[in-house]
Formats: C-alpha cells, sequence, structure tokens
C-alpha cells in the first residue's frame, strides 16, 4: 500500500511539533579522567586535593628564611652557609621547613660552605603556595560542560582520576533497500554500497551519541517491523534509512506508525522533503530519505537538537558571511532550500557559486564551504546579489580559497592537489561552467582563473577572439596550460565504428552532449556544421554533462554510445578512444591575479618539470607552451 504524505510543513515548525513530543534518557555513569575527553559532566564537580599540596619551589635556586638575607647587597655581600642558611631546591620541590623563599640559582655565587647573594630575598618569592592551582573543596568544572583537554589536567590536579558524566545517548540505526550491500562487498549491476549508514553514524559520534549500524534490511516491511522494534528495545533513538517516501516500497511510515506514531511525514525543504518524524515505544523515530544530502542536513536538522538537549548543551551555530553571488541561484515557491556554496575571495570581496544541487551529490557537500538558505517566500537570487551563507568553514581558511570556472579538465583537479601540498593554506575549487561562463565569472571578477578552450573557425585561434569580443578592453592575462586531445569517447572495441558525426546521425547512436557554453559542445557545434548536419540529425544532442567524467560514465553505463572528451576521461572508465583533434587548453585571469603570490605560485606548478611529466602521463596531453603568455 502506498503512502501519501501526512504533512509538508515548514521546517521549523516540524521541528518544534517533534522535540516537544520526544525526549532522549539522561543517565550518568563513571568513567576515568584520562579518558573523558568530549564527554559531558553530570554534575558540578569540586576538587578533592589542594594543588599543589605543600608550598614549592617555583624556580631552580635555594630556599632561604627571607629576613635572613636583609641588608645584602652589591656592595655588602651576604654570606649563607649550607644547610644553616639556605638549602637547595628544584622547581616542583616542597620548600624545607623553616624557610619561606626562593633565590635563583642564577642570582647566587658559590662560595666556600654555601652562598654569597647580592640582593635580599622578599617573603614567598618564587613560591608557589597551597592551592596557588587548586584548592581543595573548589568547583572545577559545572555540570553540563563538555570536557576539553585542558579541563583533564585541572581534575587530575584535583585529585579527580574518575568522575560522573552523561551516558552517551543510543541510537540505533537501520539501513533499507533491496539494492544497499556492504560497502566492502563486491559491485554488481543495480548494486549500491551502504555508505550512509557510516556517515550517519559518525554525524552521531561527533555530536556525542553512541551508534550502533543494524545488518542491511530488504525492502520487506515484515522485516523492517522486526528490526525497528528491536532497535526500539535497545537503544534510545531509532533510526530508519531510506524508505520514507511514497513509492510502493517505501515501507518507513507504515512500520512507525504500526508501532508507535508518526507526527510528521514531509518537510517544506529541498533537500530533505520525505523526512519522517515519530516515536516507537516511546522512544524518537525518524526515517531518513535515502537521498545522502538529504538524510545529513534532515538528521541535522532533527536529531542533532535532540541529542544536544539530552547532553545539557547548545545546538552549535555556524560563523555566517555575507558574500555576492556569482552565479543566479533559482528556488521554488513554498519550498525552503539548502544550496550548497563553494566560496573564494576575490578582489577584496567574497564570492559564491552554488555547487551541484541534487540530493544525491555527496560530493556537493565535501566540497562545500558553506550553505545558503532560500525562505520558502522567495524565487531565488540574481548574481551579484549579496546573501548570507552559513559556513562549514571559517572565512579566515576561505580567504585563501581560489576559484576557479570555465572548462573541466583533469589537470586542474591536479593543479588543485598540487597547489595544497606546496602550500596548506590554499585552496582550489572548480565550477564547471563552461568554456563561455568562465570568461563572464573572470568578466564579473568572480573567479580567480578559468579555463577556457575555445576554436574560433574563422580566425583558426584559440581563445583570443572570443576574450577580445566579450571582455573588450580589459587587462586580462591568458596563459597556456596545456594542449590536449579531443575525441570520441566509445564502449571498448569501438562495436559501432564511430569516426565521425556522420556516424552518430546515421547510425542513430545515442550521444551524450556537453552543457551550453562548454568549448567541447561549441566544437561539437562546428563539427555538425561542417558535416552538413543539425542538431536535431542526433539523438541525444539535448542530454548534458558537465564534465568529461560525466560524459564518460554515461557511455560506461551504457546510456549513450558515445561523447565528445578527452582521453584521460574515457581511460578513468575503461572505454575505447578514437582521436579527432588537438585543442589548447588555456587559463584567463585578470593581470593583478597574475602578478600576485597565488598566481605566481599556480604558474610555478604549471611549468614545473614534474607536474608536466604527471601530466603528459595521464595521456593525450603535451605541455609543450605550459605558462606562456598570449596577447
Amino acid at each position: 500500500m502506498q503512502k501519501i504524505y501526512l504533512s509538508n510543513i515548514p521546517r521549523q515548525e516540524a521541528r518544534q511539533k517533534f522535540l516537544a513530543r520526544v525526549e532522549l534518557p539522561r543517565r550518568r555513569e563513571i568513567i576515568k579522567t584520562s579518558a573523558s575527553l568530549g564527554r559531558v559532566t553530570a554534575e558540578a564537580i569540586f576538587a578533592r586535593l589542594s594543588m599543589p599540596g605543600d608550598h614549592a619551589a617555583a624556580m631552580d635556586g635555594f630556599a632561604v628564611l627571607a629576613e635572613r638575607t636583609f641588608g645584602a647587597s652589591d656592595q655588602n655581600p651576604l654570606r649563607l652557609a649550607l644547610g644553616e642558611d639556605c638549602q637547595p631546591v628544584d622547581t616542583g620541590d616542597p620548600l624545607p621547613p623553616g624557610f619561606d623563599a626562593v633565590i635563583k640559582v642564577e642570582d647566587v655565587q658559590p662560595v666556600s660552605g654555601g652562598i654569597e647573594i647580592l640582593a635580599p630575598a622578599t617573603p614567598w618569592q618564587h613560591v608557589r603556595p597551597v592551592g596557588e592551582d587548586v584548592v581543595a573543596g573548589e568547583l572545577l568544572l559545572p555540570a553540563y560542560h563538555r570536557l576539553r583537554p585542558q579541563d583533564l589536567g585541572v581534575l587530575l590536579a584535583g585529585g579527580i582520576t574518575e568522575l560522573p558524566v552523561l551516558a552517551k545517548p543510543k541510537a540505533v540505526i537501520i539501513p533499507t533497500g533491496t539494492e544497499l550491500i556492504p560497502p566492502e562487498a563486491e559491485r554488481r549491476r543495480g548494486s549500491i554500497p551502504d555508505f550512509n549508514s557510516t556517515v550517519v553514524a559518525a554525524y552521531l559520534q561527533e555530536w556525542g551519541a553512541a551508534a550502533t549500524i543494524y545488518p542491511i534490511v530488504p525492502d520487506d516491511r515484515a522485516r523492517l517491523e522486526e528490526a525497528a522494534a528491536r532497535a526500539a528495545a535497545e537503544g534510545d533513538l531509532v533510526i530508519i534509512l531510506a524508505g520514507s517516501s511514497a513509492g510502493r516500497e517505501d515501507y518507513t511510515v507504515h512500520v512507525i506508525e504500526a508501532l508507535g506514531e508518526v507526527f510528521v511525514h514531509g518537510v517544506a525543504t529541498r533537500p530533505g522533503k520525505p523526512t519522517i518524524l515519530g516515536q516507537i515505544a516511546g522512544k524518537p523515530a525518524v526515517g531518513l530519505p535515502g537521498y545522502p544530502v538529504s538524510a545529513y542536513l534532515s538528521l541535522e536538522w532533527f536529531v542533532r537538537p535532540l541529542i544536544c538537549r539530552a547532553l545539557g548543551q547548545a545546538e552549535p551555530a555556524r560563523e555566517r558571511l555575507a558574500a555576492t553571488l556569482g552565479r543566479r541561484v533559482v528556488s521554488e515557491l513554498g519550498v525552503e532550500e539548502h544550496v550548497r556554496m563553494a566560496v573564494g575571495y576575490v578582489d577584496g570581496r567574497f564570492v559564491a557559486n552554488p555547487l551541484e544541487r541534487g540530493a544525491g551529490v555527496t560530493m556537493s557537500l565535501v566540497r562545500a564551504d558553506g550553505l545558503l538558505i532560500i525562505p520558502p517566500e522567495s524565487l531565488g537570487y540574481e548574481r551579484g546579489e549579496t546573501v548570507e551563507l552559513e559556513l562549514y568553514r571559517p572565512a579566515a581558511e576561505l580567504r585563501g580559497n581560489l576559484l576557479a570556472a570555465g572548462s573541466h579538465d583533469l589537470i586542474i583537479d591536479l593543479l588543485a592537489t598540487v597547489l595544497r601540498e606546496q602550500d596548506t593554506g590554499l585552496t582550489l575549487s572548480s565550477a564547471h561552467l563552461g568554456s563561455m561562463g568562465g570568461i563572464a565569472a573572470i568578466g564579473n571578477g568572480q573567479a580567480h582563473l578559468a579555463g577556457v578552450h575555445l576554436f574560433d573557425p574563422e580566425s583558426g585561434d584559440y581563445n583570443l577572439p572570443y576574450i577580445r569580443k566579450l571582455l573588450p578592453g580589459r587587462e586580462l592575462c591568458l596563459v597556456n596550460l596545456a594542449y590536449r586531445m579531443q575525441g570520441w569517447i566509445v564502449p571498448p572495441g569501438n562495436p559501432d565504428g564511430v569516426k565521425g558525426v556522420a556516424d552518430i546521425a546515421s547510425k542513430k547512436l545515442s550521444f551524450v552532449n556537453r552543457q551550453k557554453g562548454a568549448g567541447t559542445r561549441l566544437l561539437f557545434d562546428y563539427l555538425l556544421d561542417q558535416a552538413g548536419l543539425d542538431s536535431s540529425d542526433i539523438y541525444g544532442y539535448e542530454r548534458e554533462e558537465h564534465t568529461h567524467l560525466g560524459v564518460a560514465a554515461s557511455v560506461a553505463a551504457g546510456s549513450a554510445r558515445v561523447g565528445l572528451g578527452i582521453l584521460p576521461a574515457a581511460r578513468a572508465f575503461g572505454l575505447d578512444f578514437v582521436p579527432l583533434c588537438e585543442e589548447r587548453y588555456d587559463l584567463l585571469m585578470s593581470a593583478s591575479f597574475y602578478r600576485s603570490a597565488e598566481g605566481k605560485a599556480i604558474l610555478e606548478i604549471i611549468t614545473n618539470p614534474a607536474f608536466q611529466k604527471r601530466v603528459e602521463a595521464l595521456g593525450g596531453y603535451s605541455m609543450r607552451d605550459a605558462g606562456k603568455l598570449f596577447n
């Protein structure tokens, strides 16, 4: 039986409704102080002992009775007899009885039978009195305090070798789906490795809970109901992964309803809409969407506050940052959209570009520097508008984040890796906008550099004709990165005998294209024109991928028979490659960035013979003009 959404309510309303009905238990346990880092105190902790427990020497030197040193001076040196008037001590030694000061060893002159001093000591100089650090009975830490490294030191100094902490709430994670396999299992057609469980467990552990992952439950309602009932008996919180939508094999809502109660099914967000909030046997139960990004965001919205509340902690707030949008971001009315963003510091301002918005694109979270939340009453924002982001990384780090726009190439990824290896303060993030989009990003001051490979049929030149037309009079630098071979990416053995566009058209082969504005797409259009063909002659012309790897993946998966791309992409998927033509791939940047320290660092890398050797080893590249400036 299918189940339509019981609700589709705003996120904050869903959160309030859920938190008002459920609670995680607050239990105590005693653990060793040495193993308590990150745990939360269950009660106020008071010192058992003082630190130091005795008056102690704060310096290496000689313990003395201060009054016996009065009158010492440069003109009137005073001799002190060893054992009677002074006694040697090291830092931390208890102060011997009858003494009340320490003279540093560098302030004395050894003489026969004792020492000579040239200045008097004051009472209690260079002495740590009893309880200077910790006094017995003193409050060391309040209740519900998350323990830091320095806290462990003060606890041990105060004689606390064991302490009561809040026990970690126990979460049970149930991965569901007949298509799921363990991550270490051999992949077969149609199988999906269960990585969501590990990520969800890691988030729970980071927030202070303990997580247990059950074996994968196939799409079988009875087996899922059995697992959920057992999870509720064993844990404090039940999390069911996937099966939360309204498909014919989505059983999560039925199971939670059968074993307990569903409060919310469907939240007005994107990603994260098919989230289920309820209870089983009086314990919180959450049905997370199967798409990774949806699952992780929903977990943060609804489970993190439960854990924080159980541990007496305030929810962590992210740093916020005003940034200029480098690209238009559209949204749908009535839906709160959460867009992952890449952020860089360009020409004295922070610039943010949206990453892939699909709920299944896990890499968008890996690459994200922050999050743009578009309210439900908004249709989005235009390029150039200032928006507020929630940051995943400190703003100070983002000042070293360089933004690459334009055409995709594997060399850019390699360049980012080497740049990071050489300077950990620099990061290179890529937005695959196509060559035309890259030129526009440079022109608008919204990227540091852009990869371009636009062939001009009239002049036979690359890139410069387009740049002069689109950005006339601008002070820019065009630097060669590489020459690369473009060709047909086809299945192993080239079973369709593809040699040119005429073969694709005449044999009605399924084609996968690049996005509008991409240099590879412009090249394909040029080839069509030369062959006297039209885009309507190509089956799949409108199907777009934003990277060469995306094109190769489509051919490898069998959803396309041919695509236009580069040799390393074909090699990555074990495909064949039919060479077509060599093209010039350049980096466009502002003159100011070209002259900057960051620009020079990039030039040093691409002109380094070791880097060039790594690039050419990928296949289909020549670095013969790398670093050459074109005007």
